[in-house]
């Protein structure tokens, strides 16, 4: 499946010290530690799925976007976004980040759009997308468990 972005996309600097970046080595191992897939919110909320008696693929590499979680035979997938990395709030959280501006704002306001394209990417597709912050996860787990069984349940009943 080709890759259509929308005309503006937004163009993210390499971050890299010949354009003017640099990070010292604490930086670097702070953001060394920073996981990808596995987060405990992530964890959780499996574990909670599974408990209420779904079964899922995660990180499903087929699938645009790779959903963290994918329930196929409901065609549903869910995402369980950093509230940094995707962007929580990002017009106030914008105006905190002081240092490597030039690289940081293109670089998350990249992402806010690459998952505007998956979103509809995977709705195209006839998916259901869900996508959650990890603090909304970590505060309020059943609560967006309950949303998504809801519609698991919706689909069961059409099916």
């Amino acid at each position: 499946m080709g890759k259509k972005y929308s005309e503006d996309r937004i163009k993210v600097p390499r971050f890299n010290e010949e354009s003017g970046f640099y990070t010292t080595p604490e930086r670097s191992k702070i953001m060394g530690k920073i996981r990808g897939k596995n987060t405990k919110p992530e964890l959780a909320f499996r574990k909670a799925l599974w408990a209420a008696g779904y079964r899922y693929r995660i990180d499903y590499k087929k699938l645009i976007g790779k959903p963290d979680i994918l329930l196929k035979k409901y065609r549903t997938a869910i995402f369980i976004d950093g509230e940094f990395w995707h962007g929580h709030n990002w017009e106030e959280r914008k105006q905190r980040i002081k240092t490597n501006r030039e690289f940081w704002i293109p670089k998350i306001e990249r992402n806010i759009q690459r998952d505007q394209e998956v979103n509809q990417g995977l709705q195209e597709l006839g998916y259901t997308v869900f996508r959650f912050w990890e603090s909304e996860v970590k505060k309020n787990l059943d609560e967006c468990l309950q949303k998504v069984i809801v519609s698991l349940e919706r689909h069961s009943s059409h099916a």
